[in-house]
């Protein structure tokens, strides 16, 4: 699972990336998660408040840090589900 949290590197920011980590390591998820700060690649994303988080190339979340409860909700949901062999 690929994890992106936009924005300018802020203090809402920085708390979307640690409860975005802390949600994954909660419900244990092997993830990858990035923060990207560059304008052009979040405009790029069509996102025009900060933070956001997006999950697998989708945008989730903009403009808020969610509680790390709606956290685990978006991640759950976005968890790839296993195949039936």
């Amino acid at each position: 699972m690929e994890l992106l949290v936009l924005g300018p590197g802020c203090t809402k920011c920085q708390k979307l990336a640690e409860a975005t980590a802390q949600a994954a390591r909660e419900l244990g998820l092997e993830c990858q998660l990035s923060k990207i700060t560059d304008l052009n690649q979040i405009l790029t994303l069509r996102v025009m408040l900060t933070p956001a988080l997006v999950v697998d190339g989708a945008v989730k979340v903009t403009g808020r840090v969610p509680s790390l409860e709606e956290l685990k909700q978006i991640l759950r949901a976005a968890r790839p589900q296993p195949s039936a062999a």
